[in-house]
């Protein structure tokens, strides 16, 4: 919780990221690629957050990056 706060006020801003990177089908994935398999990372502080390729953003949580992922799997199965 006080780690939390003291990101928040002198942590970093996340300003610069990498290229969205897609984790092979198979493989081991982090926590940010867990949700849609594809995630950024921070340049500043190595931080990764999942982002989604149809949105072309990032996600800032995890159960409404699921709620994205369930509904594109129900539209393209139908």
């Amino acid at each position: 919780m006080l780690g939390k706060l003291f990101d928040t006020l002198f942590g970093c801003w996340h300003r610069h990221y990498s290229f969205p990177i897609t984790v092979r089908k198979g493989s081991r994935r982090n926590a940010a690629a867990a949700i849609t398999g594809t995630y950024v990372v921070c340049l500043d502080c190595g931080k990764e957050f999942p982002y989604d390729w149809h949105e072309m953003k990032m996600i800032d949580s995890a159960s409404e990056g699921s709620g994205r992922v369930g509904s594109l799997a129900t539209k393209e199965a139908a």
